[in-house]
């Protein structure tokens, strides 16, 4: 429960800290000024959707975050995978990277609560994420995916349009990294595949694949969903003068 108020009153430090006064430029407004969140999703000048702004989880749910898995979806693992899960529910996940000021990897980041931001231009999208002060690029030039790469906490990204998706392979993620902050492990044959599709303004659906041969038994979907933060900018956060590993105990 400590750690659990310790990170809403973080959240509420930051939500109160942002740009509230800094208006998004060319949004689509009602009458009354608000953002009209339910209008049509911004191209960009070759025609594909435009996902640039800032994101979040809807209502900043940690839901995701904590298991990626949170909608009942049905997570085949493998008996070694099955029992690392258990081990680090048990122990209340004393020994996730982030805890070490180490940052979330690219599904634990889809699924996170705090604020993102996507810069897109037509060779590359980049994310900005406010936690942890970590950046991710997922290239959209046509290159192909390194034969040789050493394992990175963010992997090695390229992005393709299918229609008005943008569907992203990633590869040779650490496996020091954790799927989700409830523990789901990954081997270094992790192949996860993204769809990132922009249905209106305000709203962000991102189908996340999760294809690891070596931990689970085949591969499964996930669902997440990001809502758009109106009028506002990341901060500065970094993970600074860490203090709660002696309090993680666990179990």
């Amino acid at each position: 429960m400590e750690r659990v108020f310790f990170g809403f009153f973080l959240l509420l430090a930051t939500l109160h800290a942002q740009w509230l006064n800094h208006q998004t430029a060319a949004a689509p407004r009602t009458k009354d000024g608000k953002i009209d969140l339910s209008a049509p999703a911004p191209r960009t000048r070759e025609g594909k959707p435009d996902f640039s702004g800032v994101w979040s989880a809807p209502n900043y749910s940690t839901k995701y975050l904590e298991n990626l898995a949170a909608d009942g979806i049905e997570v085949p693992m493998l008996p070694w995978a099955a029992a690392v899960y258990k081990e680090r529910q048990e122990n209340f996940g004393k020994d996730r990277p982030s805890n070490t000021c180490l940052p979330h990897s690219v599904t634990d980041f889809d699924a996170h609560h705090m604020p993102k931001k996507v810069i897109q231009t037509p060779g590359v999208l980049v994310i900005l994420f406010e936690s942890y002060h970590s950046f991710r690029q997922i290239f959209t030039d046509g290159r192909a995916l390194p034969k040789e790469r050493e394992p990175a906490w963010f992997g090695y990204s390229v992005g393709r349009w299918e229609d008005d998706t943008l569907v992203v392979d990633t590869v040779g993620l650490n496996p020091k990294t954790w799927l989700d902050d409830g523990g789901h492990p990954l081997s270094d044959a992790l192949h996860v595949i993204e769809r990132f599709r922009r249905p209106d303004f305000g709203h962000m659906v991102v189908d996340v694949t999760i294809d690891d041969p070596k931990t689970y038994e085949r591969p499964w979907t996930v669902k997440l969903p990001w809502a758009y933060v109106p009028d506002t900018d990341l901060l500065d956060w970094v993970c600074e003068n860490e203090k709660d590993i002696p309090h993680m105990v666990g179990k």
